[in-house]
């Protein structure tokens, strides 16, 4: 069944990519026809867009892996470094537009608002269509791929309205102010989820779990007495790797840590956990950590 689902995966986000490859080259060209910086400021949005769904649809391959032994992990890391250089890339970019369109702003040019209107139709259908493809999906690299694609959808429901206007009143100045708003959304979200992957890429607890509150859930368990070098990151923010070390009661059998052991994994609950270390030391005995020169 997991295979089946790693195919679906990778289809859907091969299927995504090539739809999105093809309108970004419609879209420039589409840009340079209409004169429209707004249409070419999506278009460098796209072209990240197409190296994100690339990055994700090479990872999803890449993802299941075995482990090697440079690699004892696996290789779903990988991910959260293709985030970042892709955030890297459409900052850049959209920064080089921005700049564009502020100049477009004082001296405007004429632009093809039917034109525009044709290629905003063309850009909610393509994208409507890869945003419906991936609805289903469940891996992370699909949800935010398809988030990304739905803010595509939107802004061309912005550039529909904004050359709607345009065929009615003659006002270019229109086209830029566009432009600059598309960028400023488009950063926005960039930077937005460029924080989320270096909190993560620097072993961030994932958002969905509370350190604080699970460390008392641990005292709470019958027979630990404390807890220390409790850690819990992510590798690609689904994912997550968990280790603790208990001090329990100088009396307690083997059967007794066996149990604490499978409570501790249903205080995890639902979470995706891939990588679970519990060390246990009875009252009275020194953690290995101390004994090592890293303590």
């Amino acid at each position: 069944m997991g295979h089946h689902y790693h195919h679906d995966a990778t289809s859907s986000l091969k299927l995504v990519f090539l739809l999105n490859l093809v309108f970004t080259i419609i879209e420039v060209a589409g840009g340079l026809w209409t004169n429209s910086i707004a249409i070419m400021t999506d278009a460098v949005h796209d072209f990240g867009d197409c190296v994100s769904l690339g990055v994700a649809w090479y990872l999803q391959n890449l993802s299941n892996k075995a482990a090697t032994k440079s690699f004892t992990y696996g290789y779903r890391r990988f991910s959260m470094l293709g985030s970042l250089v892709t955030g890297g890339v459409l900052i850049a970019g959209l920064c080089f537009v921005l700049g564009g369109a502020i100049q477009r702003l004082a001296a405007p040019e004429a632009v093809n608002a039917p034109g525009m209107l044709g290629m905003a139709v063309l850009g909610i259908v393509f994208n409507g269509v890869a945003v419906w493809k991936l609805s289903g999906g469940h891996s992370m690299n699909e949800k935010i791929a398809r988030w990304h694609l739905f803010e595509d959808v939107l802004g061309w429901i912005t550039v529909l309205i904004g050359a709607g206007i345009m065929m009615i009143v003659d006002l270019p100045i229109i086209d830029p102010l566009l432009s600059i708003m598309l960028s400023l959304f488009i950063l926005w979200n960039v930077i937005r989820n460029l924080k989320v992957s270096f909190g993560y890429f620097l072993q961030q607890v994932p958002a969905s779990f509370d350190s604080e509150e699970f460390t008392e859930k641990l005292h709470g368990l019958e027979g630990v007495l404390s807890s220390h070098h409790t850690h819990c990151w992510t590798l690609e923010g689904e994912h997550h790797v968990f280790s603790t070390h208990l001090v329990m009661q100088s009396s307690t059998s083997r059967d007794a840590i066996y149990q604490t052991k499978l409570r501790i994994l249903e205080l995890l609950g639902d979470e995706q956990f891939e990588h679970i270390t519990i060390e246990v030391e009875l009252e009275g005995e020194r953690c290995l950590l101390e004994l090592s020169d890293n303590y």
